[in-house]
């Protein structure tokens, strides 16, 4: 089976030009088929700031009301996703952006409202493996964007992370999937202000115990969620790790179950 990497990128590193590009340029040297999931989520606070939109977030996950879920929709889907694009593009990377309505390729429900309404956000229910995996042996790499749909006209707001674990789900079947999730910092650390205190390995009971202790918390905890779901359900690696780390193949930390 053909091998893919998977590249998430979030935090800062989409918010700074000079940054992202780094990663862009990293990642268009990754051989072989890839996929890159981005967010955006900072640009969108900020925007949505200037709008007079206040930005609510419980454990990582952005409450998403209808005026919130414009926001996000320019956001992720245009500015940050196209933006991405152009870069790719510059550097000889046959980038196609898309999100979740596209093609229908990942098909979400709205979350119910059990103790805490999150508005407009979604939980995937499906994706369209074979029309990713259609696309990239075509010579195409996906630059997808946190947005869904529910079959039905509505676009939902999706967790960028949850989105990396689900496309990296679906096409397990048809590569053999490498799903790394990059951000400003060199892996999950035991302490926050350190980053030398990289904790090499987290499985789900070291989870459970630095969930508890309030060592890992916020966007940290759906980013762990993903990653233990990916490895269930056949994913071959997950790998938390510095975006100025792509090539080191033994930075940052590895996920096990």
């Amino acid at each position: 089976m053909d091998k893919l990497t998977l590249i998430k990128v979030g935090g800062k590193i989409v918010e700074e030009p000079a940054s992202l590009k780094q990663m862009l340029s990293d990642f268009a040297k990754i051989d072989g088929y890839k996929i890159l999931v981005h967010g955006g989520g900072r640009s969108a606070t900020r925007l949505a700031e200037r709008l007079g939109i206040e930005t609510k977030m419980v454990e990582g996950r952005r409450i998403t009301d209808a005026e919130t879920l414009k926001v996000v929709t320019m956001v992720y889907a245009g500015w940050v996703n196209k933006s991405i694009v152009a870069e790719l593009q510059s550097m000889g990377v046959n980038a196609m952006g898309m999100c979740g309505a596209d093609a229908g390729v990942i098909l979400s429900h709205r979350r119910a409202a059990a103790g805490i309404d999150y508005g407009f956000v979604g939980d995937v229910d499906k994706v369209n493996g074979r029309m990713l995996s259609e696309i990239i042996n075509g010579g195409t790499v996906p630059v997808i964007a946190p947005i869904t749909h529910d079959g039905k006209g509505s676009l939902l707001n999706t967790n960028a992370d949850t989105i990396a674990g689900e496309v990296a789900k679906g096409v397990a079947g048809y590569f053999d999937v490498t799903l790394v999730y990059c951000f400003e910092k060199p892996g999950v650390l035991a302490n926050e202000e350190d980053d030398t205190s990289v904790i090499p390995e987290i499985d789900r009971s070291i989870f459970a115990r630095y969930k508890e202790a309030g060592i890992i918390t916020g966007g940290m905890i759906p980013k762990l969620q993903s990653a233990f779901d990916a490895l269930e359900k056949g994913v071959g690696q997950v790998v938390i790790k510095q975006a100025s780390d792509i090539a080191d193949k033994g930075a940052g930390t590895l996920i096990r179950l």
